[in-house]
């Protein structure tokens, strides 16, 4: 069965599962409590946008460590540093140090984590059934994101942020038990040719990484002020988002296999577009915002299968899964906190949140062309062998 076959991604998908119950916890919550313990909403963004940079300058040292090491035991030290900054993040109530250490941390954690994660993943799962692979890590991570919100919004007003992220950073640590029963994977000492090979890959997740900005980070505190910065409204709104997202999971990442990978495409992103564009118009309505909340968790079984498919079968055909991510992700961190920069100015002169979010629509075009590209390219030969086939008939 394509979509449990490989026992390794099936652990790998365990282990994400899991950890979603802290990203759609902790990590869904991040921008809102920084917002509601005093921070600006600009600065936010812009510390978000620190991050990002920090990450971009980090990132290189993973190679150092893998070449020693191989990826396992980054995923797993990433993990555990995960954990770490949501403990700081309760400590946030102002912008000073806490904010600062945060910051950092943050970086360090995210550097580590998701660049050896994704090149790991690229390098044990399979390409033929990298759709159906994606859409079924998706689809629980959908399923498991209906509980985290609800108890961390819950967590947060009845218990105090201590309890609610320390939660958080307790479910990351578990999170990395699975990888422990997975294959460690080599690096190489030298792969000539590879950052070439990861140019469409860097395009792509800068393109990615600018979407995110608006419709993510500028969204969620867009929302949040919606819903009169209440974690329970917030953490209800995310939990009915993950419901639509957990019915709807599975088909795409299916439809991409079976050569449909430019179709895949262009439902997504213009689910994509037509998301931004709600959001951008529901802010200060709370139920119009709802619903906004809950299509956008179309995105990620319709955009996301599409996106990673092409981005994991990239990194696998690669000369180094790693430095392909490397190389990759730092195009999503210059995407991401370029267009965060620009939100964070817009709302520093006063510009509505709504305005910041439509920003994000301009990555669409190119990430259609992009996608559009890959999958044209891959799906040719396919295309050309049932053509021959039947004119040989």
């Amino acid at each position: 069965m394509a979509y449990f076959g490989n026992n390794t991604v099936n652990l790998l998908n365990l282990h994400y599962a899991i950890h979603s119950l802290a990203l759609t916890g902790g990590g869904a919550f991040f921008a809102i409590f920084l917002l509601k313990s005093g921070v600006p909403a600009p600065v936010v963004i812009a510390a978000v946008a620190a991050i990002l940079l920090g990450r971009f300058v980090i990132r290189p040292s993973v190679l150092v460590l893998a070449r020693r090491v191989g990826l396992r035991p980054l995923v797993v030290a990433g993990t555990i540093v995960s954990a770490a900054q949501y403990l700081l993040l309760a400590e946030v109530h102002s912008i000073g140090i806490a904010l600062l250490l945060l910051c950092i941390v943050s970086a360090v954690a995210d550097t580590y984590y998701w660049t050896s994660y994704h090149a790991y993943f690229a390098t044990l799962g399979d390409a033929e059934h990298r759709g159906h692979q994606i859409g079924a890590r998706e689809a629980i991570a959908a399923v498991v994101g209906i509980v985290g919100p609800l108890a961390t919004g819950w967590a947060l007003t009845v218990l105090g942020p201590r309890v609610a992220f320390g939660g958080n950073a307790l479910v990351l640590l578990i999170s990395a038990l699975p990888i422990l029963r997975t294959p460690n994977v080599p690096i190489a000492r030298k792969a000539p040719g590879v950052f070439r090979a990861a140019l469409p890959g860097v395009l792509l997740f800068a393109a990615d990484g600018w979407m995110v900005a608006g419709n993510w980070f500028v969204w969620s505190i867009a929302l949040f002020l919606s819903l009169g910065e209440s974690f329970s409204a917030f953490g209800g709104a995310m939990a009915l988002s993950a419901v639509v997202a957990a019915v709807s999971g599975l088909v795409l990442g299916r439809w991409i296999d079976a050569g449909h990978g430019i179709r895949a495409t262009a439902i997504g992103l213009t689910v994509v577009a037509l998301t931004i564009a709600l959001r951008a118009a529901s802010y200060g309505d709370a139920p119009l915002a709802i619903i906004a909340n809950a299509i956008g968790a179309l995105i990620g079984c319709l955009y996301v299968p599409a996106l990673g498919t092409a981005i994991y079968n990239q990194a696998k055909r690669s000369p180094c899964a790693l430095r392909f991510h490397i190389a990759a992700e730092g195009g999503w961190d210059l995407g991401g906190a370029t267009a965060c920069l620009i939100a964070a100015a817009l709302l520093w002169l006063g510009a509505p949140l709504g305005v910041c979010i439509l920003l994000s629509l301009a990555s669409v075009p190119a990430s259609f062309v992009l996608l559009r590209r890959h999958f044209a390219a891959t799906e040719a030969p396919a295309e050309a062998v049932v053509t021959s086939g039947l004119a040989g008939r």
